[in-house]
């Protein structure tokens, strides 16, 4: 756990990623505070700054909440080891890179690790689930069990200290205006709307998209026309281990390889796919990670640096009065489908 405690994961992905300083040494900080003072911004990074690093780290939170989704879309179960399965990745990237192997060629290894693991969830405790009726519920026992289970033994094989990751982009950024963006912010957010649009793209315009949406409207008259809704749900499960893991990836160089990283980012993954609405299409998910990023950035930088701790839940609690299945949820008017929309007029 020592490495959880420097800081918020968003905060660490700033700081190592060369985005806005939130700390410096008494002299450099009074200078930069006469220089803000002379501009009018008493003391606050520019509203710009925290807004980019927002939905830079928002992005990466918007790709745990879209796992999340993806499998519960398919199965409506939420599986509460998800965050675990990014962990998987980290560690076993870390730990490969450090013995000497290409950083591409561990990550790869780290992605096929987190598959497998994503099946055995849903193998171990979904499944089993699935097929009984007597416990509605059960999946909640049963998926958290197995997060605790996979951490502990990620904490036995690598101990529960925090290990280095491998720099991915180093020395590049992108000035914005009176902003900055790092090649590894870049890189987040781009990764992030590619896969975000592509898994939109291969649900609405594929065969096997349109199987995961009749399995996920109706799985006993999927079955009835003849999709194998175990297959269904075991690819389910496989790409939103890649999603984690990919996610994993992206934050890894900016914080430590630990076996607890995947409570912190889990969490905040969930908040991520509540807030958007990802429940009801994954890709609100993302929408719901990047608002998520901002809110969280924005407090630290205008409240302390302890505000992205609590602040994202009162966005969440406020944001789900408003609109109890999420901000981009189809129940929402404002982003109701137009179809729909038509349909009822």
């Amino acid at each position: 756990m020592d490495k959880l405690r420097h800081g918020t994961p968003a905060r660490r992905f700033i700081l190592n990623s060369g985005g806005y300083p939130t700390e410096a040494s008494p002299a450099r900080r009074s200078s930069r505070l006469r220089r803000r003072r002379r501009r009018g911004e008493r003391g606050k990074p520019p509203v710009l700054q925290f807004v980019l690093s927002g939905v830079a780290i928002g992005s990466i939170y918007g790709l745990i909440g879209m796992a999340l989704a993806i499998s519960f879309y398919v199965t409506r179960i939420i599986n509460f080891a998800q965050g675990q399965l990014m962990m998987v990745t980290v560690m076993v990237t870390a730990e490969l890179a450090s013995s000497g192997y290409p950083v591409w060629l561990a990550a790869l290894a780290g992605l096929a690790c987190s598959c497998i693991v994503g099946i055995l969830s849903y193998v171990i405790a979904v499944r089993p689930i699935l097929l009984s009726n007597r416990f509605s519920f059960g999946w909640l026992v049963s998926t958290l069990g197995f997060a605790v289970i996979v951490e502990n033994a990620a904490a036995y094989i690598w101990g529960p200290t925090s290990q280095a990751f491998p720099p991915i982009l180093n020395g590049i950024s992108l000035p914005i205006g009176g902003a900055v963006l790092t090649a590894q912010q870049l890189l987040a957010i781009v990764t992030a709307a590619v896969l975000a649009a592509g898994f939109e793209i291969v649900r609405r315009y594929t065969l096997f998209g349109k199987l995961g949406m009749a399995t996920a409207a109706d799985p006993e008259m999927a079955s009835a026309i003849g999709a194998n809704t175990a297959i269904v749900a075991i690819v389910a499960f496989t790409v939103s281990a890649v999603y984690a893991g990919i996610a994993g990836l992206l934050i890894g160089p900016s914080t430590f390889a630990n076996p607890y990283l995947g409570d912190t980012f889990g969490t905040y993954g969930f908040i991520a796919m509540m807030i958007g609405g990802g429940t009801e299409r994954p890709i609100a998910a993302m929408f719901g990670g990047v608002l998520l990023g901002v809110c969280a950035e924005g407090a630290n930088a205008l409240i302390n640096s302890q505000a992205s701790d609590w602040f994202p839940f009162i966005v969440l609690v406020l944001i789900l009065i408003v609109s109890p299945k999420g901000l981009f949820s189809t129940s929402n008017p404002l982003f109701r489908p137009r179809r729909a929309a038509m349909t009822r007029g």
